[in-house]
């Protein structure tokens, strides 16, 4: 037995109802007397509001500017380096993504100032603020900026 063998069982399907032919579909096709919907074309475009001002018209108008040259830096604490400073005393960017602190290498690093450090450590990334900059040379620790 092929595919092309294949038919529908006997009186399983329904003929689809011809409206508007005569008998009892006919003359006004299921569509009523009178009223938009009984004549052809009578549709309206999707978001029409019977002539009031369509939602889309208003709503305000997107204002603003978007950056596309912006640099997205990935933000570190003195208090995540203290923890690095734990386990290793030299800090770069694959050390903080092989640790899983950081998602990605793509963007460049930060070090911000929130928390505090106690411990000497060599920090090599991308930027600093001068707040966190200080703090990690004033307990002995290092900065090179990559």
């Amino acid at each position: 037995m092929h595919l092309t063998d294949l038919y529908p069982a006997v009186d399983s399907t329904k003929k689809r109802k011809r409206v508007g032919r005569g008998g009892c579909h006919g003359k006004t096709a299921c569509r009523g007397e009178n009223g938009q919907r009984s004549r052809s074309g009578g549709t309206k475009a999707p978001g029409f509001e019977g002539g009031q001002t369509p939602w889309y018209r208003r709503l305000p108008k997107f204002k603003g500017f978007k950056n596309h040259f912006k640099t997205n830096y990935t933000l570190v604490t003195l208090d995540l380096l203290e923890q690095c400073a734990q386990d290793s005393q030299i800090v770069t960017p694959e050390y903080l993504y092989s640790e899983g602190y950081i998602r990605n290498l793509k963007n460049p690093i930060k070090v911000l100032a929130n928390g505090t450090i106690s411990k000497p450590v060599t920090v090599k990334l991308h930027k600093f603020t001068k707040t966190a900059q200080d703090a990690i040379e004033k307990v002995g620790g290092k900065i090179e900026v990559i």
